[in-house]
């Protein structure tokens, strides 16, 4: 007897397909953008640069993801790779909130923290995040290179980059999926090509 799918299961089933198309469409037009990611952190991490990451809410998350993985391990164990992200200290967080207003969190960081070798990479769906705008804007004045994971059509952020990496979808959620999935690409082989 064949058993019909309930209504949960198509959308799962959708759900999943979506995932799948918008990861197809990134492979399809993205690929020498994702590779040009690999070689900028490899080069920024073998000239003694840290790998700085930005987003806010899931990119907040997917920010921290993946400074872990670098500092970590992905899938060797290897001394640590320098990363770190901006979006772990509450208390930084939140005087810089306070005083100088939500648009400036991560300009201020970039400001203290980040060093003319270092790498930014950030993160936001919509691409028009005023506090990663500020902060590449920042991070340029500075001589930084910058790399921006974006969505759509990419958004102001797109265009400040060096390099940008924009998944071809309007959903919020497609998108992040795409991202942690180009980042663990990158992670990947950075720690392949570093430990070899």
């Amino acid at each position: 007897m064949i058993k019909m799918k309930n209504k949960i299961e198509k959308e799962i089933e959708n759900i999943i397909n979506e995932s799948i198309f918008v990861k197809e469409n990134t492979l399809q037009s993205q690929l020498e953008v994702i590779a040009s990611i690999v070689n900028m952190v490899v080069a920024c991490l073998k000239k003694g640069g840290k790998v700085i990451f930005m987003g806010n809410g899931g990119s907040a998350a997917d920010s921290q993801h993946l400074a872990a993985e670098l500092i970590g391990r992905f899938q060797k164990n290897r001394r640590a790779l320098s990363a770190i992200a901006l979006t772990t200290n509450t208390s930084i967080l939140t005087s810089l909130a306070n005083d100088f207003g939500f648009e400036n969190v991560f300009a201020k960081q970039i400001e203290g923290l980040a060093k003319k070798d270092d790498l930014i990479i950030a993160i936001s769906t919509s691409g028009n995040s005023a506090n990663i705008i500020n902060a590449v804007n920042l991070a340029k004045k500075k001589g930084i290179k910058t790399i921006s994971f974006t969505g759509g059509e990419g958004g102001k952020l797109a265009k400040m980059t060096d390099v940008s990496l924009i998944i071809p979808s309007h959903n919020t959620p497609r998108i992040q999926e795409a991202h942690i999935t180009v980042g663990h690409a990158v992670c990947q082989l950075v720690e392949e090509i570093i430990f070899k």
